[in-house]
């Protein structure tokens, strides 16, 4: 068993699936000859040659569009898209098509696609580098979304997401590349779609949170807990559709919720999962549910990136102001 970083958890799940499975290909900007903006493809195309690891045009509406074809046609293809601000030139093909297809042609023809792109902020990136879209894709009914938070789901919840039969888009915390290591097997091994994670266990509030944040969150439940407040942690790994038997059985515990995701806060996931405990939960509430979420603004540049994200001292004020209700 390897100490692997998360790109090298990915780069693991994509080889053992394409050697397991020559229905599967990747495509995309730079992955074959450069492995990838962030290495995650990297010694792919030398395994497994030209047909199969597949350098496309800068053009993601081409990407997206050729992998969706390729899926319909029986391959399962990995559309990488160099960062996640740029799948918006895809998503007509992942909107009209991807997402309807086994509908339009009533249970004849399954799409199982993959559509993987480094996501959220932390590396003090660029404009349209930096974004996280993900309650876009969510609003889509037919597609499953995806986001780790260490190498071990990574891989296992990448090679969960091939053999999907429906299209799943993969988003990658960038943040967390290269961040930390951790034990994975070796081999092929599975995180289930739609699962969630109980990543710390507590009495006295549930956080829920997902990808980059969830350690951020650690961070602030370690500081929380030599205060004496005992705080769970739950991860929820699919985004959609997440995992609400973990969510409420948390919450119904704990009677706090505090929720936590660095997307822009209007209309976004923690919403969505505020009305779910909101609807389940409302009679074991002791406080009203909190939200820490990034700001209602376009993605700042990289001297004001850190004020508009979460940070664990946002998550600890947060949870003062929820125990002291």
């Amino acid at each position: 068993m390897a100490r692997l970083s998360m790109v090298e958890a990915i780069n693991a799940a994509l080889r053992e699936k394409m050697a397991a499975d020559d229905r599967v290909v990747i495509l995309g900007e730079d992955v074959g000859v450069d492995g990838g903006v962030f290495r995650a493809t990297v010694g792919l195309l030398d395994q497994f040659g030209p047909w199969r690891v597949i350098d496309t045009p800068l053009a993601e509406n081409c990407i997206v569009g050729s992998a969706v074809g390729m899926a319909i046609s029986g391959l399962r293809p990995v559309a990488e898209i160099q960062f996640e601000g740029f799948m918006f030139k895809g998503f007509d093909h992942i909107y009209s098509h991807a997402s309807r297809m086994l509908r339009r042609s009533q249970g004849v023809y399954n799409v199982p696609l993959v559509v993987r792109a480094p996501y959220g902020a932390g590396v003090r990136a660029l404009e349209h580098h930096s974004d996280a879209p993900e309650a876009l894709f969510c609003h889509v009914p037919g597609l499953k979304v995806v986001i780790p938070s260490t190498p071990y789901d990574a891989k296992g919840l990448l090679i969960s997401s091939i053999e999907d039969p429906d299209p799943v888009i993969f988003l990658e915390p960038k943040r967390l590349y290269r961040l930390f290591k951790e034990e994975v097997p070796d081999g092929e091994y599975r995180v289930p779609l739609g699962e969630a994670r109980i990543v710390r266990e507590g009495n006295d509030l549930s956080i829920i949170t997902y990808g980059g944040m969830v350690s951020v969150c650690e961070r602030a439940a370690q500081h929380l807990s030599e205060e004496g407040v005992d705080v769970e942690i739950v991860d929820l790994r699919t985004v959609w559709p997440f995992d609400a038997e973990a969510i409420t059985s948390s919450v119904s515990k704990t009677g706090r919720a505090t929720i936590v995701h660095e997307a822009p806060r209007s209309f976004g996931v923690g919403a969505e999962i505020a009305a779910t405990i909101a609807e389940r939960c409302l009679l074991s509430l002791l406080a009203p549910i909190k939200r820490v979420t990034g700001y209602d603004v376009i993605p700042p540049l990289a001297k004001l990136e850190e004020y508009n994200y979460p940070t664990a001292d946002r998550v600890i004020r947060a949870v003062h102001e929820t125990m002291q209700f």
